[in-house]
């Protein structure tokens, strides 16, 4: 398959690498380069939060790929140097080394920045956790660390709680929810994972706002509620989301809200492409613009984005997955669960803590939850397509 002359991938990661992959995969034999920000070989996140975090994983393991298969793929790999700047109308990039790269096509697989709190950056003792760097440092921060908090109630945030709980330390939850997770999976949920936390000793200050950090001497020793209390910290993580890595598209004249901006063939411009994390496409099933944060939608969107580089011309129509583990439970997700829709529980108990629950919104299934049953909840991702696939009334 001819294809561009030349394909330039943004960003090394889960993404991008798949990206490269997929176009070679499809028998594209151009030019072919893979710019990535960190000085690392691409290597997979969702174990950061638990299983390099709890050291039960080198960073080896981590790879994506062993370096002969990166090798195979006959593509120039630009590490630890991160763009700076796109020209749409040269298809240019130029990165922070000062080197200015072309080509036919460009990928955009930016991923995502954490967000912080104000003047995080002036304590000691702050984290967050994004790439295999924060997660080398935080891990021994927890080890010596007797009183941690975790600021964020989303899934990062219980994921880092549950590691750090598991590594002996003293851990506070807290965020604006009433429950964890609630607006993602609504509140029959969230109460059952703040119970799963409390039952193994995390103290949950949900909520309630987090305003800002307090600390002493240039160190962090606590955070600050928007209640007017204090919680008491020699260890913070910052977990409260994260935007899209998009500030070095300034001024390149392509349109960035809340990630750049595709349309359903994930194209933000004639031979622009977005995947991963930072993309927001159209999804033609849904009617919506979208934007992704999981591992499955990265590898998923990769395969796409080569696709129709090479003019296959593919709507881009998942019904994503993700997964969290915490503690002794696996949740599995397939489709677009929602705070605000109809729960029902399908297969199993809440009781036992071994369910499926499906959700509704205007009659129509969106989306299935496994608690301790992913392989039921496998099978009922099939209700999930069937409604994606019916004709909009």
């Amino acid at each position: 398959m001819s294809g561009p002359a030349g394909v330039l991938v943004v960003g090394a990661s889960a993404a991008g690498l798949a990206t490269a992959e997929a176009l070679r995969r499809k028998g594209y034999r151009g030019d072919l380069t893979l710019l990535g920000a960190e000085s690392h070989p691409p290597y997979d996140r969702p174990p950061l939060s638990k299983q390099v975090l709890s050291g039960t994983w080198d960073t080896e393991r981590t790879r994506l790929r062993q370096p002969a298969t990166v090798s195979g793929l006959d593509a120039e790999i630009i590490l630890g140097d991160p763009a700076v700047g796109l020209d749409v109308a040269t298809r240019t990039v130029r990165t922070a080394s000062g080197l200015a790269l072309s080509a036919e096509a460009i990928v955009v697989a930016t991923g995502l920045r954490p967000r912080t709190l104000p003047g995080q950056g002036e304590l000691t003792g702050v984290h967050v956790l994004r790439t295999l760097d924060d997660s080398l440092a935080l891990r021994p921060a927890l080890l010596a660390a007797s009183r941690v908090v975790i600021v964020g109630d989303g899934v990062l945030g219980t994921e880092i709680a549950a590691t750090a709980r598991k590594m002996g330390a003293e851990v506070t939850l807290a965020g604006p929810q009433q429950a964890p997770l609630e607006s993602q999976f609504g509140s029959l949920v969230g109460n059952l994972l703040g119970e799963l936390h409390a039952e193994h000793g995390v103290c949950l200050r949900l909520g309630t706002a987090v305003t800002g950090l307090t600390g002493r001497h240039g160190r962090v020793t606590g955070v600050r509620l928007d209640t007017g209390d204090e919680l008491p910290a020699d260890v913070v993580v910052v977990a409260f989301g994260a935007t899209p890595a998009t500030e070095w598209l300034a001024g390149s004249g392509l349109r960035v809200d809340d990630g750049l901006v595709c349309d359903s063939r994930c194209r933000a411009a004639e031979g622009i492409y977005g995947a991963g994390d930072v993309a927001r496409w159209q999804h033609d099933a849904l009617g919506a613009s979208l934007r992704l944060e999981n591992r499955t939608n990265a590898t998923q969107q990769a395969y796409a984005v080569a696709a129709n580089i090479l003019g296959e011309d593919q709507p881009y129509v998942p019904v994503p997955h993700f997964w969290t583990d915490q503690f002794d439970t696996k949740i599995q997700v397939h489709g677009f669960p929602d705070g605000d829709a109809e729960v029902t529980i399908v297969d199993g108990s809440t009781a036992e803590r071994r369910f499926v629950a499906r959700y509704r919104h205007n009659g129509k299934v969106l989306g299935v939850l496994g608690w301790n049953m992913p392989k039921q909840c496998r099978l009922r991702r099939q209700e999930v397509v069937d409604a994606l696939s019916a004709p909009v009334s």
